[in-house]
C-alpha cells in the first residue's frame, strides 16, 4: 500500500489529490482502505499544523441569524426581551445555559460552540 507520512505542504497537497481520486472507492476495496489510511494522515497533518480555533457563541449566532434570515427581534422573540438580545450580541452579558438550550432547540444551533467561554466586554459605569 505504500502510504507515506505526511510531514510538510506539498505530501499534504498530495494526499489531498490522491483522496479526491479514490473518493468513489468501493467498500472494502484496496483502494477503500487507501482512502480511509490516507484521511486519518490528512487530518492528523491539519490538526498539528493548521487547528482550527473553537468556535465563538456570538460569532456562532450571528452567523447563524444571518444564514437563517434571522436579525436581532427574533432573538429577543427567543430569549425574551430586546435587552437580552442586546446585550449577548454587543457581548455585555454572556449566554446562560436556557439560552443555549433555547438556541439549540428551537434554531438548531450545535451546543458545542455556543458553550465556549468567552469573556463579556467591560460596561462603562
Amino acid at each position: 500500500m505504500d502510504i507515506r507520512p505526511i510531514r510538510s505542504d506539498d505530501d499534504h497537497r498530495s494526499a489531498l489529490a490522491e483522496i479526491d481520486r479514490l473518493w468513489d472507492a468501493a467498500p472494502g476495496s484496496p483502494e477503500a482502505d487507501r482512502l480511509d489510511v490516507l484521511a486519518t494522515l490528512v487530518e492528523r497533518y491539519e490538526d498539528l499544523h493548521h487547528p482550527i480555533d473553537p468556535a465563538d457563541p456570538v460569532e456562532t449566532i450571528k452567523a447563524h441569524m444571518a444564514w437563517t434570515g434571522r436579525d436581532q427581534s427574533d432573538l429577543a422573540a427567543l430569549l425574551g426581551s430586546r435587552a437580552r438580545a442586546s446585550e449577548i450580541l454587543s457581548r455585555k452579558r454572556t449566554l446562560t445555559m436556557d439560552m443555549v438550550r433555547k438556541l439549540t432547540k428551537v434554531w438548531g444551533i450545535p451546543a458545542e460552540p455556543l458553550i465556549e467561554p468567552y469573556a463579556p466586554v467591560a460596561v462603562a459605569s
